[in-house]
């Protein structure tokens, strides 16, 4: 497995990752737009790469991860998402607050940190955000989930992730009392501005916007 890999590199092999899981493989353009670079800088880095073995790419066409590279990227995002789940659960960090420590933290490659910290935690399968962390094969968790947009009225749910991880989102999230595990049923659904009212616990009914609403996933119950 790759050691050699520099900050600048392992974020690229992340961001083709995750752009990959979107849509099945990625053009310069939308990477470059992604990680806010210019074209060339990107195809600089995509023919390092393809020389360590970790992007099948050739010029001009859409390229994707070796299967070497999405080993090494599934490591880097169990290390960004167990930094993520101790920063929240064992130093009391917000959700909204996580992310970016995590983004540094995620390089220190150490696997014996790694499979320790896993090991201290429990072995915890999803982080903060309700996103899986892959164990130490690179297996992740999965759970049926939907939108909570597309729930019927009447229908109760628990939260299980949040699609989009801006702090401005998550601070919304926090003012309105909704978490990671939070229960909620359906009261009403608006025509108007296709907003929601949801019912949680003892709170008074609240308006979910209709882009809210969109980015929530939730389980049924």
């Amino acid at each position: 497995m790759q050691s050699n890999l520099s900050v600048t590199e392992e974020n690229y092999i992340k961001a083709v990752y995750h752009l990959q899981q979107a849509s099945g493989s990625v053009t310069t353009n939308v990477l470059s737009a992604k990680l806010v670079t210019t074209p060339a800088s990107v195809t600089d880095m995509l023919k390092k790469l393809k020389a360590k073995g970790l992007l099948l790419y050739e010029p001009y066409k859409v390229f994707c991860l070796s299967p070497t590279g999405s080993k090494i990227a599934l490591e880097i995002i169990r290390r960004h998402r167990l930094w993520e789940y101790f920063l929240v659960e064992k130093l009391a960090f917000g959700w909204d607050e996580v992310h970016e420590v995590a983004e540094e933290l995620e390089h220190v490659g150490s696997k014996k940190l790694v499979d320790k910290l896993d090991q201290f935690l429990d072995f915890p399968k999803f982080d903060p955000h309700g996103d899986p962390i892959p164990d130490c094969n690179g297996l992740m968790s999965s759970v049926e989930q939907v939108s909570l947009a597309y729930l019927p009225i009447g229908q109760q749910a628990q939260v299980t992730a949040v699609s989009n991880q801006s702090t401005e989102l998550l601070e919304l999230l926090g003012h309105k009392h909704i978490n990671i595990g939070t229960r909620l049923e359906v009261l009403a659904k608006f025509s108007f501005d296709n907003s929601i009212e949801v019912k949680i616990k003892d709170l008074q009914p609240l308006n979910i916007s209709e882009q809210l609403a969109g980015v929530l996933f939730v389980k049924t119950l």
